[in-house]
């Protein structure tokens, strides 16, 4: 029976990824001869050519791309084990998947990103940004260490923690009747505000706000918000943008308005009750309070 291990497995990966022995030996810091050997002797052990060697370069044999997804899987399942091993040994190092809200992640990353680094340098921060119920999927589906959300998460098995106030502001094209007003009443956007697509918390949120008098049926729903800034900009209608996103909103040439009624949403981290680093959690969430101390009203 072969007996492989771990540095076998992750040459012939990289043997599978360049198809060039000599920049696979060196992805893998090893040199071209000792890596050759180490796979003609894991060949030999397995009885099976993994690689076909000739004059044009190096190909996957048909065995080779057959078993290629079962080293994949080996391979991720040891890393797996082993970056485990490491967070159980520092809760502040190693991998954290943190999952952000769309209308969240263009402006607040870039303010945050930087300090969690230093901040916590063992710690590799990983963002996915998805909709909200795609990140508490994620969540629940331990693909995520935590989530940036703008919602209370439904469920005992989900916790939160309030980070800070986002205010939200009109957005008005320069010409807009309401431009020239220093705040802008809630009620007074409903007629032509434009909102996210379904599956947006700020959809709800502005269609929420904009409520009171009954407004139409929105005239658009967008997938992204830097869609709505230029389709406002373009004179299509109003909208209500987060106060982080104000720098994007100027830059496309609207005019900001804080609103009467004080309207804005809470940001909070959520993760796993189960999940085993809670150190984690606190620390990047003391980052971004931090971060965000000048902003708002931090709680």
């Amino acid at each position: 029976m072969a007996r492989m291990n771990l540095r076998e497995l992750q040459y012939v990966l990289a043997v599978a990824e360049h198809l060039h022995f000599g920049r696979a030996a060196e992805a893998c810091a090893v040199s071209q001869p000792t890596l050759s050997t180490q796979l003609r002797k894991l060949e030999e052990e397995l009885g099976v050519t993994l690689f076909e060697r000739g004059g044009r370069g190096v190909a996957l044999t048909p065995q080779g791309r057959e078993m290629l997804p079962r080293f994949q899987a080996a391979v991720a399942a040891v890393e797996a084990v082993q970056e485990g091993a490491r967070c159980a040994r520092d809760p502040l190092a190693g991998r954290f998947r943190l999952g952000v809200i769309p209308t969240l992640a263009p402006y607040l990353l870039p303010l945050v990103f930087g300090p969690i680094r230093q901040a916590l340098p063992a710690l590799r921060l990983e963002p996915w940004e998805d909709v909200t119920n795609a990140l508490l999927a994620g969540l629940r589906a331990h693909e995520l260490d935590a989530a940036l959300l703008a919602t209370e998460p439904d469920g005992t098995d989900l916790s939160s923690l309030p980070l800070f106030e986002e205010p939200f502001l009109a957005a008005l094209p320069p010409d807009h009747a309401l431009a020239g007003r220093e705040r802008v009443s809630e009620a007074e956007l409903a007629p032509d505000v434009l909102v996210l697509a379904d599956g947006h918390c700020l959809r709800e949120q502005a269609l929420s706000v904009c409520r009171a008098t009954g407004p139409e049926e929105p005239l658009l729903r967008a997938a992204s918000l830097p869609t709505l800034l230029n389709m406002v900009a373009a004179g299509y209608g109003t909208t209500l943008i987060p106060g982080l996103a104000a720098g994007a909103a100027q830059d496309a040439g609207l005019v900001l308005r804080p609103l009467e009624g004080g309207a804005g949403r809470l940001v909070r981290l959520v993760w796993r009750n189960a999940f085993p680093r809670r150190e984690a959690v606190d620390a990047v969430s003391g980052v971004i309070r931090d971060r965000l101390a000048g902003f708002s009203s931090p709680l």
